[in-house]
């Protein structure tokens, strides 16, 4: 085992002793599964920083995690570390046949392919449905992104774009009749879901990830939030204390003097 991995771990050996630390001797698997949750999004924003070292710290912090979990299965003799790096290591090898064996993959679609067949074959008598394979607990835009996806798998999706485009605007209209005819909040909130599911179909249309479109576009909203609270107080004021007009202003100077991303 690297030096530096089998560090870390009597690090968190030491933790979880008696003489360690009261908080991580509490942690089960259970209590930490938000945590992996949490670091496996600031990885997520720190790839979208572009920073190198906000990436090696939240890299680290998702690491401990896979430690913490590791340092627990030891303790109750279920698995250790070693255990977890065998599996991924054999994993890669099976589902990379066509580097490690005869198999052969062109191109990066070939390659996605083979992968889901592999996958399906290591399924075979645990699953039933074509969905069967999407794992509960996703974030919703990823967990719609890879339903739609499983369902093209098996011929179920739009043959062209002009088809997403449509229910993106068929989805919109049944929002603004739910409204019209001052329908209950739960059938809005249906309707609205349905438009959300729409337009996740479309950004897998056009080969973007929703949940990174998406945390573009909060970081972006952020940014230039940011800016127009700074500009507003250069004025000595706050901006709750601007109307929408001088808000609107202040919104479009930071388009214009802000990077898009």
């Amino acid at each position: 085992m690297d030096k530096n991995l089998q560090n870390l771990m009597e690090i968190m050996r030491a933790l979880r002793s008696e003489q360690g630390c009261p908080w991580d001797r509490e942690q089960t698997h259970m209590s930490l599964r938000p945590y992996a949750i949490e670091e496996a999004y600031e990885v997520a924003e720190a790839v979208l920083s572009g920073q190198k070292e906000a990436l090696i710290d939240e890299l680290g912090d998702l690491l401990l995690q896979v430690v913490f979990h590791a340092v627990i299965g030891e303790e109750a003799g279920q698995f250790g570390i070693e255990d977890v790096i065998a599996a991924i290591s054999n994993k890669m090898l099976r589902r990379h046949p066509h580097v490690f064996a005869e198999e052969e993959a062109e191109s990066s679609q070939d390659v996605v392919d083979l992968w889901e067949e592999i996958k399906a074959q290591e399924r075979q008598g645990q699953t039933k449905g074509a969905l069967d394979g999407v794992t509960k607990g996703l974030p919703a835009l990823m967990e719609a992104n890879k339903l739609q996806s499983k369902a093209a798998k098996v011929g179920f999706d739009w043959p062209a774009l002009d088809g997403v485009w449509d229910k993106v605007q068929e989805e919109q209209g049944e929002i603004k009749q739910a409204l019209e005819q001052a329908q209950a909040k739960e059938k809005i909130q249906e309707e609205v879901g349905d438009l959300l599911f729409a337009v996740v179909n479309l950004a897998r249309f056009l080969d973007i990830e929703p949940e990174t479109a998406l945390l573009q576009a909060n970081n972006k909203f952020k940014t230039r939030f940011a800016y127009m609270e700074a500009e507003a107080l250069k004025n000595h004021t706050e901006l709750k204390q601007l109307d929408l007009e001088a808000q609107e202003e202040l919104w479009q100077k930071a388009k214009k003097h802000l990077p898009k991303n």
